[in-house]
């Protein structure tokens, strides 16, 4: 998601060369997912950087179609528009967070809840755009796999109980061994000792899962452009729930100013932004 956002902010700064770079960087992200068929499968980023390869004069016919391939469970994004000048960026509901599991919490865990806003409106000048999602964090997040420190955590989770099940036995067995043999009892005294020495290793193992994360990241990212004149604007943007209505208390209104050289406006909109912005 780093590159995502790096991405509109290069194009916010009028770089969309770059910012084809970093959504092409966050698609080579993903690929790394556990089950092939997840793997590189944003809608968005592809879409993007077709978009931006448009912008730039170029062909985007290649990751126009990727997007249209990887949309299996959202509407296809529309065709290109390279006299589009205003860009919105849309991002709306709860996203994924991790949390540990396990008896020592070693399993990492993604906690998933379900968003009240499916979609959005955009409306300025007259016109009305319904916004869909073309990409769910949640999914993303539950369906790219483990990481390599995920095995190693598994591994030490099952060092510690053992050790410790091991120092168990040892410590009993070992005071039971000496206090049967009161003249000779180092042997059964020295069994009891390695045995502590195994619950201070295992004690000493910590295979925690490493819970950090984003805990602003959205559920739904999505994105629609659109034709202005240059000069002012008012635009509002509805956020829709489940029936399909606005909901009011998220409504948010954005006064844009749309450059007269031909340059890009972009707009970050999210169900949690302030409101009104200036942009």
């Amino acid at each position: 998601m780093a590159y995502y956002y790096r991405g509109i902010l290069y194009w916010m700064d009028g770089e969309p060369d770059n910012a084809r770079a970093c959504f092409r960087s966050a698609q080579l992200e993903d690929s790394a997912a556990d089950d092939q068929q997840y793997s590189s499968d944003y809608v968005l980023l592809d879409y993007l950087d077709g978009l931006a390869s448009v912008k730039l004069a170029g062909d985007g016919n290649d990751a126009f179609q990727r997007a249209e391939r990887l949309c299996k469970r959202f509407a296809k994004p529309p065709p290109y528009n390279k006299d589009a000048n205003v860009l919105f960026f849309l991002e709306f509901g709860p996203g994924p967070i991790k949390y540990a599991g396990g008896e020592y919490g070693e399993e990492l865990h993604i906690r998933v809840a379900s968003s009240p806003v499916l979609a959005a409106v955009i409306k300025v000048d007259g016109q009305a755009i319904r916004v869909d999602p073309y990409d769910d964090l949640d999914f993303q997040a539950t369906t790219r796999g483990g990481r390599v420190m995920d095995h190693v955590l598994a591994n030490k989770a099952v060092f510690k109980s053992t050790t410790d099940a091991v120092g168990n036995a040892a410590i009993v067995g070992g005071l039971i061994a000496a206090s049967a043999d009161r003249r000779d009892p180092e042997i059964g005294l020295g069994i009891a000792a390695a045995g502590l020495i195994a619950k201070i290793v295992s004690a000493n193992t910590t295979p925690k899962a490493d819970t950090r994360t984003w805990d602003n990241l959205p559920h739904y990212l999505s994105f629609a452009q659109m034709q202005l004149p240059p000069g002012q604007h008012t635009a509002t943007v509805e956020f829709l729930d489940r029936s399909g209505q606005p909901m009011s208390n998220l409504t948010k209104t954005i006064n844009i100013n749309v450059p007269a050289d031909k340059s890009d406006k972009v707009v970050f909109v999210s169900d949690t932004s302030i409101t009104p912005q200036n942009i």
